[in-house]
């Protein structure tokens, strides 16, 4: 009900509630405030309650469609289609991973930057004093 109300406004609600009501009267107001709030919190859990035992499993029956309405209301079109064309998987192309990392060092055939899948068998680094191996074609 509130969640477009940011700490601006409630700043700016205060300080109008200080200047319209007083400081004197402000403490009073805020209780009155919360217990209002409280009661028709009560009122709203208690009535939902009643419904609940009133109907039976009916009620999860017709809270099912309530939900799947709420559900449309961060209605994101790029994650249906991704759902309805691809299962749902957030990466189908598998271009997340394309650095060939992989979570471990380019295993499991994960492509490097330039698009061919990683070798498997990697050359260990030089050891501190060690030297290349010489190439005998080189010249």
């Amino acid at each position: 009900m509130f969640e477009s109300v940011g700490w601006g406004e409630i700043l700016i609600i205060v300080v109008a509630g200080l200047f319209i009501l007083g400081p004197e009267r402000l403490p009073e107001a805020a209780a009155w405030l919360a217990k209002s709030v409280r009661k028709v919190r009560d009122f709203a859990t208690g009535a939902k309650t009643q419904l609940r035992e009133e109907m039976g499993p009916e009620f999860d029956q017709l809270r099912k469609p309530l939900e799947d309405l709420r559900g449309l209301r961060n209605f994101d079109p790029k994650r249906v289609v991704t759902q309805h064309l691809f299962d749902g998987d957030p990466d189908p192309l598998g271009l997340k991973d394309v650095n060939g990392t992989n979570g471990a060092n380019g295993a499991n055939g994960a492509a490097k930057p330039n698009g061919y899948p990683a070798t498997a068998a990697q050359p260990e680094p030089l050891k501190p004093g060690e030297r290349p191996p010489v190439d005998p074609d080189a010249t």
